[in-house]
């Protein structure tokens, strides 16, 4: 457990010290990797940022929602590439299907309510889906910035209200939902290559 504390302690000092010398951007960056492929604590972040900085609470919700879009962009393209193929050979038949008939019943929503939640919700896979079942890219970029708005808007005005408190109760939701985020990230990374493998034997094929 000691192990497992020190780590944590070096990589949030680590992350940090990264963030720093990008100013406001960091929210941005960083919303943008926790989007793409990496899981990162992104909602112990944007409380940092909040908790240093009241005044531009709404600007970091904004950046962190745009970056938050931007990364989940990444997944789109894995995700439209694969289509409906690759989601059934990751899902369960029984839960693809609940989730291709919220999508087909309310797309819009079936993506921005889950962009709303907190860990350890498994936003990428909702992600996935949207870009699988060929969500129109503007309303699947929409849907991701208002869900993630809302998010961060209230995680902001919540860190305003009670302060050092609510980074950390974050922190100790990151330590304790640990192993969602590495699993996440490691999905997302093997889809990729995956998709990668593919992409390269067909071309050699091709040649």
């Amino acid at each position: 457990m000691k192990t497992i504390k020190h780590i944590l302690a070096r990589y949030t000092a680590y992350l940090w010290a990264l963030l720093k010398p990008l100013g406001i951007w960091g929210v941005f960056v960083i919303a943008a990797a926790d989007g793409s492929f990496l899981g990162l604590p992104m909602d112990a972040v944007v409380a940092g940022y909040v908790y240093q900085d009241h005044a531009r609470f709404w600007l970091y919700a904004i950046l962190a929602a745009a970056g938050s879009a931007v990364g989940s962009s990444v997944l789109y393209v894995i995700g439209y590439a694969g289509g409906e193929a690759l989601l059934r050979k990751r899902i369960p038949p029984a839960r693809f299907e609940k989730i291709k008939r919220s999508f087909d019943e309310h797309e819009f929503w079936a993506l921005m309510f889950p962009a709303m939640l907190p860990p350890p919700t498994p936003f990428k896979l909702f992600v996935l889906a949207a870009a699988g079942f060929e969500m129109n890219y503007a309303h699947f970029v929409l849907a991701i910035f208002l869900g993630r708005l809302a998010r961060f808007l209230l995680l902001s005005l919540l860190t305003i209200r009670y302060g050092k408190q609510v980074v950390e109760v974050l922190a100790t939701l990151f330590r304790t939902h640990l192993h969602w985020v590495l699993g996440i990230g490691g999905a997302a990374i093997g889809v990729w290559l995956m998709l990668h493998l593919r992409g390269r034997r067909r071309k050699a094929k091709n040649v």
